[in-house]
């Protein structure tokens, strides 16, 4: 009979996979495995440990950090982003508030449309990436893009929004957004090895992003030097298996809020599953999950309440992870 293992190994093998894969059940590893080169003209392995970027998967603790404060009093659900934009970004609408933005229904126009994209590695940024390192650099990347429809009215992805949520929250605390995410997020998940890199100076343990199954060529061109609200933290598949633990027993933000966030607020039928505010939810059952697709970058982590199933699958080429993620849906009944 294949076990898990086996299962996830000839996938690996037939898909070319590198990076990491990790199961654990009721808290305990059932499955950690690390294939392919984090580093491919060195030779150098991917191990368990290393960090690799997770792209999207970002905005789940975005959302986190974003309720922190809300928790802290210095934002509401309700805040509407011009209290907070002043004269910058003056395309977004007055109506839009921190809820639409987290829940992607706010309308506003997006620097990065997907659906608009055929090949997420064509994509590159319309400034020089070099000099997107803080939030309020991307001020340039975000304005010019018009409203597509009214604040609310239906669910439209967008990665624009999620810089702008990064926005609001730096200027609501008077805090660096990055500064947020760690000390919101990351400290009280015990998430020790996640953090905000800079793609030209990532430590020994970094995966480099590539741009396909076996070639040289790096993303480092791609994206921001530096990650912001809608992508790019590094992180682990200890890291992500301390986030699910940590999320759900109320020790980020309270349980309550935590419910609040995986509820439902729009179905996605294109993509057969359902959103919350910052998490992909399952379109029938209870389970929620971070993901992440970029040049260089594809990356999903779930975690399943009602049968104490978590994964993470965190791969350094753009389509690397979602073969294996396949198959552990389909092993783990998902």
């Amino acid at each position: 009979m294949e076990t898990l293992q086996d299962a996830v190994d000839e996938v690996a093998e037939r898909a070319g996979f590198s990076g990491v894969v990790r199961v654990d059940r009721a808290g305990e590893g059932e499955l950690t495995a690390a294939y392919g080169l984090a580093d491919r003209a060195h030779g150098i392995a991917n191990t368990v440990d290393t960090l690799f970027a997770t792209a999207s998967g970002t905005k789940g603790l975005t959302a986190l950090a974003v309720m922190g404060l809300v928790e802290r009093g210095s934002l509401d659900l309700r805040t509407t982003a011009r209290s907070l934009l002043g004269e910058d970004l003056p395309l977004i609408a007055d109506d839009v508030t921190v809820e639409h933005l987290l829940a992607h229904r706010s309308g506003i126009g997006d620097y990065l449309d997907e659906d608009t994209v055929s090949d997420i590695n064509d994509y590159v940024m319309p400034v020089s990436v070099h000099e997107l390192a803080t939030t309020e650099q991307f001020l340039r990347v975000l304005d010019g893009h018009p409203t597509v429809s009214t604040a609310g009215e239906r669910f439209a992805y967008n990665n624009g929004g999620y810089v702008v949520l990064a926005l609001l929250a730096e200027r609501a605390s008077g805090v660096d957004f990055h500064e947020l995410v760690r000390t919101l997020v990351c400290e009280p998940a015990r998430m020790v090895d996640t953090r905000f890199l800079r793609s030209d100076e990532l430590p020994g343990r970094a995966a480099l992003g590539y741009l396909s199954v076996d070639g040289p060529r790096t993303n480092v061109f791609h994206l921001p030097v530096l990650g912001n609200g809608d992508g790019g933290i590094y992180s682990s598949a200890a890291d992500l298996s301390a986030f699910w633990e940590a999320l759900f027993a109320g020790r980020i933000v309270a349980s309550e809020r935590v419910a609040e966030m995986t509820r439902p607020r729009s179905d996605w039928p294109e993509e057969s599953r359902r959103y919350g505010l910052g998490f992909h939810l399952h379109a029938t059952s209870d389970a929620v999950w971070l993901e992440g697709y970029d040049a260089g970058v594809s990356f999903a982590s779930l975690h399943q309440p009602s049968t104490s199933v978590t994964y993470t699958v965190i791969s350094n080429w753009s389509r690397g992870a979602w073969p294996v993620v396949r198959v552990l849906n389909d092993q783990l009944g998902i």
